[in-house]
């Protein structure tokens, strides 16, 4: 049933139509770059310590009466570095996003509300306020997908499918 489910996923997807993008005006870009630049370090660091708790926190507790303290600490690491190197590259293509998206007069509204007080706590507090939403999100996520197989398997059933 799964491996259906997959495919006809990866069968919509290849049928969504395909939107030609315009180039983005230079203008456009230098301030999706300038945007992208307010996000600052520390607030990456967030974002990335925030992503790593909730990675790490199941991790841990399915390993730590099986390994070593060492190998746990050293799979820490790593795991860490990694996120750390993935929110790092994805950060990168944000200001062709930020330009696709914007038009250079938004983005710089919103590079005026960032400078603001107001602004840049949202920059510091929206990273916890992502993390604390994906932990309430997590122990929903397995009754959820459970739910959307369920269903889907009904209605495959109801069209004479066998899951």
């Amino acid at each position: 049933m799964r491996r259906l489910l997959g495919m006809i996923l990866f069968g919509a997807s290849l049928a969504m139509p395909v939107q030609a993008q315009e180039a983005p005006s230079p203008e456009a870009l230098q301030a999706a770059q300038k945007l992208a630049a307010v996000i600052s370090v520390d607030t990456m660091q967030q974002m990335t310590a925030a992503i790593f708790q909730q990675m790490w926190s199941g991790l841990e507790g399915q390993m730590a009466d099986k390994i070593d303290t060492a190998t746990l600490a050293d799979l820490r690491s790593e795991l860490e570095r990694l996120v750390v190197k993935f929110a790092a590259d994805a950060m990168k293509d944000a200001p062709a996003i930020y330009a696709r998206h914007f038009t250079a007069a938004e983005m710089n509204d919103m590079l005026a509300f960032y400078r603001t007080p107001t602004g840049a706590k949202a920059l510091r507090e929206m990273p916890k306020v992502a993390g604390e939403s994906a932990a309430l999100m997590a122990p929903r996520m397995a009754s959820f997908q459970q739910e959307i197989s369920a269903k889907m398997e009904e209605i495959m059933k109801k069209h004479g499918y066998k899951p």
